[in-house]
């Protein structure tokens, strides 16, 4: 499997987020908030000698031949790498820095911190096609066959965990721990759909022969142009139109403006795209 180093960087960054979340403000508070982390607070609450970090190796393992199967050698590569690098971060946090209490003696505070941190982590992680095992990878198969947004899929994949959880860990977590589930699906669904978006652009200019010949040479954006005429001035204009990222759109806005100090520039964000050039989802 050929490595992306961009990818690669991402996901490791993912990671390192979501570990910090969830040792320092869940696990403390036994906040099971789904997923293999789910499944290993109930188990570690009950055999208290295995360590977190331990069991999430073991279930994790279940779930890769699923991953590889269904969703692909890409993705199940990326997933082992994940998970088990997030279950050696806890892991190794909880021999560092082992926490005899929580940060904070409100729960709700840490219910909040941890989550939307947590979420931070992962969404970067789902971003890159890649997931952190456990029940992430059904919430992956489900996004995959029903085009449900992957926050609400790992919604609807951790809901029997949070069920253990409450029998496990008593009510009142229990429903700490949905409103968690909720809160993640909101901000991981936000996240992606963050790194998503592109910008469509307008381009109005004397100078649209310069300005595509940039765009298609240094950008390496296809481009649309069309003519039409203005209302006001009468005239026939040459107009492009290009989707491209917003580092981009700086480049090609400041060029623009550079030979052609009259250039008229409309921007709009897309959430999606489909095509050449950009992901298939």
């Amino acid at each position: 499997m050929r490595i992306n180093f961009k990818r690669f960087i991402m996901i490791n960054l993912g990671i390192i987020i979501m570990a910090l979340g969830l040792y320092y403000f869940l696990l403390p508070e036994n906040l099971a908030v789904g997923g293999a982390i789910g499944i290993a607070m109930v188990i570690n609450n009950i055999f208290k000698f295995m360590p977190i970090g331990i069991i999430m190796v073991i279930v994790n393992i279940f779930l890769f031949i699923l991953a590889f199967l269904v969703i692909g050698r890409d993705f199940g590569g990326y997933t082992i790498y994940s998970s088990f690098l997030l279950s050696a971060i806890i892991y190794l946090l909880e021999i560092i820095t082992p926490l005899k209490a929580p940060i904070t003696e409100d729960l709700l505070i840490n219910l909040i911190y941890g989550i939307i941190i947590q979420g931070i982590g992962m969404a970067i992680i789902f971003s890159q096609n890649a997931s952190t095992g456990g029940t992430d990878i059904i919430a992956k198969i489900i996004n995959k066959f029903t085009h449900l947004d992957i926050g609400k899929a790992l919604l609807l994949s951790d809901f029997a965990i949070i069920l253990m959880a409450t029998f496990t860990f008593g009510i009142k977590l229990g429903l700490y721990a949905l409103l968690g589930l909720i809160i993640n699906a909101y901000v991981i669904d936000n996240i992606i759909a963050r790194f998503n978006e592109k910008l469509n652009i307008i381009i109005i200019s004397d100078k649209s022969r310069e300005i595509n010949d940039y765009i298609i040479n240094e950008i390496q954006r296809g481009t649309t142009i069309y003519t039409a005429n203005g209302g006001f001035s009468r005239s026939e204009k040459t107009i492009i139109s290009t989707v491209v990222g917003k580092g981009q759109y700086i480049r090609i806005k400041s060029y623009a403006q550079s030979i052609d100090s009259g250039v008229f520039i409309t921007m709009g964000l897309v959430n999606e795209v489909l095509g050449e050039g950009f992901n298939l989802k």
